[in-house]
């Protein structure tokens, strides 16, 4: 994503890729056990321990929802994705889910 829409003597694309993008390869490549910090998890994963937790999701404001996907698709590079899975708002890059996200509330 970042080849496509950033230069790659960018500063500020230098300083997230070392940042963010070192921190999370060295994790899951380097890392075993109890030194692994993070476990990539899906977010149908996150919604049942969520559920578990005795928290019920948010429904998404669809209106919100469409401005989003119109913003995306117009100023956006083509391969940038907005799309809803019920409650739940996701974002991609070539059909691959980055970040999903939802709102929830106490039961």
């Amino acid at each position: 994503m970042f080849d496509v829409n950033i230069l790659r003597e960018e500063p500020n694309r230098l300083m997230y890729e070392k940042e963010f993008y070192g921190r999370e390869i060295m994790n899951v490549i380097a890392c075993e056990g109890r030194e692994r910090v993070e476990r990539p998890e899906t977010y149908k994963q996150w919604q049942v321990r969520n559920m578990k937790a005795g928290f019920r999701q948010h429904p998404l404001d669809t209106e919100l929802m469409e401005k989003m996907r119109l913003n995306v698709n117009t100023h956006y590079h083509k391969d940038f994705l907005i799309n809803v899975d019920g409650c739940w708002a996701l974002q991609g890059w070539k059909g691959r889910i980055i970040f999903a996200m939802s709102a929830w509330v106490p039961s």
